[in-house]
Order: structure tokens, then sequence, then C-alpha cells
């Protein structure tokens, strides 16, 4: 039994969940709570923020998170592989998760 909750931080992009917003927001703490995930925040971004990914691979390191929950891949830009290097990727729509231990370390990593 784990003693302490992993990390996790929402991440959504408010040009794609437009309206929806407030109701994604809801949906990723509650599914973090669901998974045992210790929600610390939701980050946003829009579509003219510069350098995204990268932005949010910065925030995962600095909080150390296990896992990143978005909306869907489309948050992503369409894909959990960027960023599935230095954590998982959990999406609400379909649920699914994107695991780091199962995608393969690329040549002349670590």
């Amino acid at each position: 039994m784990m003693t302490e909750r992993a990390t996790a931080l929402g991440y959504l992009r408010r040009d794609i969940s437009g309206a929806q917003q407030a109701w994604d927001e809801t949906q990723i703490r509650s599914l973090a709570k669901r998974l045992g995930y210790d929600l610390r925040k939701t980050i946003v971004f829009d579509a003219d923020t510069e350098y995204r990914l990268d932005q949010l691979e910065t925030a995962v390191q600095i909080n150390q998170a296990e896992a990143v929950i978005t909306p869907t891949l489309d948050h992503l830009d369409g894909a959990a592989d960027p960023l599935v290097k230095s954590c998982d990727v959990i999406t609400v729509r379909p649920e699914n998760t994107y695991a780091r231990w199962a995608f393969p370390k690329a040549h002349g990593d670590g």
C-alpha cells in the first residue's frame, strides 16, 4: 500500500476545451482522485503559447510528477510520445494510460 500518493499535473489547452474548460478541469480532478494521484495543479495553455510541450515537461520535472492528466490527446498535439519519456500520460476521453515503461527507449537515450 502506498503511503504517499504519486503526484500528477492536469493539463489542457483553452483553445481546445473552449466553453467546456471548467468541465474538463472537473474531469481531470475526478480522474486523478479516482486513480489515487495528488493533483498539484492544472496547467492551462493556449494555441499561441510558445513551446507548450517544453514548458509542460519543465513543470513535470519541477513538480516531480509521475503523470500528466489531460482531457484528450488533442491537447498534446495528438501524441503522448514526447511527454511519455518523463511521465505517464493519462487521457480522460477515452480513459487511457500511456505508461513510460510501455515505450522502449530510443537508441542513444540513457
